[in-house]
């Protein structure tokens, strides 16, 4: 098998081994265990092991963005509903996947102490932006929505809410408690997407 044929087996085998057993645990014996192949494999494939978390935080990154552009979008133009639907979608991942949150962090926490990492981990952060600008500027388009503040600033308002939800439902499960913060982020977001949240900050 070519090496190009390896790399996604690798980066899915890794992706297993990292999510069952922590990202300290993810060496490149126990991800060759997991493929049932020569540990020489691994570092043919990938020479050095933060290329192949390069190749992981890049799937993961892939991952959650096809995951959020593919919702059901609201039959009703509401700028509202379509924003939540996005936000559940989201949520829906981190609920039925919380050991694919949990990594993400991990890995994201490590990449920001690692000069080879931590650019990885910058572009893994402006992809999931360009992700929710997107999904900002369709929902604006699709119900007629006239955006009051820059789309960038609302989006990273968006995700910096959603990401610290999802830190809490990582470490405090609550699923009434969630889904009631969740609805609150999303209201909060269309709040200041049409310029009906007071701003101290011009």
């Amino acid at each position: 098998m070519s090496a190009a044929e390896r790399r996604p087996q690798l980066i899915r085998a890794a992706i297993t081994v990292m999510s069952r057993d922590g990202v300290a645990a993810a060496s490149t014996r126990a991800i060759a265990a997991e493929l049932g192949i020569a540990q020489a494999t691994v570092h043919y494939v990938y020479g050095a092991k933060d290329e192949l978390y390069r190749a992981v935080i890049e799937q993961l990154t892939t991952d959650i963005a096809e995951q959020v552009r593919g919702i059901d979008i609201p039959t009703e133009p509401d700028f509202q509903a379509t924003i939540g639907a996005y936000a559940r979608q989201l949520w829906r991942t981190v609920v039925e996947q919380p050991h694919i949150h949990q990594l993400i962090t991990e890995l994201f926490v490590m990449g920001l102490r690692s000069p080879s990492l931590r650019p990885t981990v910058t572009d893994y952060q402006r992809q999931l932006d360009i992700v929710f600008e997107n999904a900002l500027r369709e929902a604006a388009a699709y119900t007629g929505t006239t955006l009051a503040r820059p789309v960038e600033e609302v989006a990273r308002f968006f995700f910096a809410g959603l990401d610290g939800l999802i830190l809490h439902r990582l470490a405090r499960p609550d699923d009434m408690a969630d889904e009631r913060s969740l609805e609150q982020i999303v209201a909060a977001t269309v709040a200041l997407a049409e310029g009906h949240l007071p701003l101290s900050v011009v």
